[in-house]
């Protein structure tokens, strides 16, 4: 069924009026606005995509910009997009990493992007910043996908990824199940950064069935750790110290490590419930010995190769399908084969 209006104003966030004004060419609308409508219309399909055609041979080139640090998941997608770039003749692959958590640095690292590349790929920071940045690439023509967590109202491509939202509920249900209906627990949130909406709208799904289903669950705290190991132990161990009656713990972002060393620290592993996220060697360990109950994954492999395809299909006017990651709940009964 072909989009409506109706559908590429609520994919835009503006109005259906502005939409009719900007695909029929009226005064009255801002060119940020137009961008956005104009992407929006594109990728719904409502209209063709006006993409670059590349001359037969010519190498697309493809720039990626990813957090730096300790986090295992980033490190494999970063592996991810270089191996497979590598056995693509057509592409010119680069990867830069940058301090994770400055939306001003990531800006800056977007904007040196002019000239060097026709697509960018990026996990971004939801900062006005990075917005400006991601809006002067697409208006200079680059197409830019988004990478893991999404930034909404930015003329991209596609985002690339799980649904936020029902990770953070499903993490909330196995707590739930696993801890039970009766009584009164506490349980504990930890983060990378809510400036990453894909954190943010993990947070929000499991608030949300926490109060649906579960609430006799209490969320205690909630502590950012910039997906630093070393403040993921000091922060778990200062709540331990504070909540010794803790009974469940989500970590949204990454240094499962650090929390299981402070669970370890109080021979607290296997009776406070633990559920985290990526299928990382480390988590295969922590779910092997007791201290990880759940681990829900997402495929670098696949959000790798997504994002060369639709990026190298967007630059060059081809049509392709898109075939996102999937939710997936991995127990220690369950670990797959490499």
């Amino acid at each position: 069924m072909r989009s409506t209006l109706q559908d590429i104003a609520r994919e835009a966030g503006v109005s259906s009026a502005t939409v009719d004004r900007v695909l029929n060419n009226r005064a009255g609308v801002r060119n940020r606005t137009k961008e956005i409508v104009l992407e929006t219309a594109r990728r719904l399909g409502y209209i063709a995509d006006s993409a670059v055609t590349f001359p037969a041979g010519a190498q697309v080139r493809l720039a990626f910009v990813l957090p730096a640090g300790t986090n295992t998941y980033i490190k494999n997608l970063h592996h991810q997009i270089e191996a497979q770039g590598a056995t693509r003749p057509d592409l010119d692959v680069h990867v830069e990493t940058i301090e994770g958590f400055n939306p001003d640095s990531l800006a800056r690292a977007l904007n040196d992007l002019h000239g060097r590349a026709e697509g960018v790929g990026v996990i971004a920071l939801d900062h006005p910043t990075v917005r400006e940045a991601i809006r002067g690439l697409s208006g200079a023509g680059i197409k830019v996908v988004t990478l893991a967590s999404d930034i909404l109202h930015v003329p991209r491509v596609t985002y690339i990824g799980i649904d936020n939202r029902a990770a953070g509920r499903l993490a909330g249900y196995l707590l739930g199940r696993f801890l039970g209906a009766s009584g009164g627990r506490k349980v504990a949130l930890f983060a990378g950064s809510l400036s990453y909406r894909g954190h943010e709208e993990r947070e929000m799904g499991f608030r949300h069935i926490l109060a649906e289903e579960f609430p006799n669950l209490e969320v205690v705290e909630l502590r950012e750790m910039k997906d630093d190991r070393e403040k993921a132990f000091l922060e778990a161990a200062n709540l331990l110290e504070r909540h010794a009656d803790l009974a469940g713990i989500y970590n949204i972002g990454a240094g499962n490590q650090g929390i299981a060393r402070a669970l370890k620290d109080r021979s607290l592993q296997g009776s406070v419930v633990f559920v985290g996220h990526e299928l990382t060697e480390q988590n295969k360990a922590l779910l092997l010995n007791g201290t990880l109950d759940a681990v829900i994954d997402q495929n670098p492999r696949v959000e790798a190769r997504e994002a060369l395809n639709i990026l190298s299909n967007s630059i060059r006017g081809l049509p392709g399908e898109q075939h996102l990651p999937r939710l997936q709940v991995i127990f220690r009964e369950n670990i797959p084969e490499v």
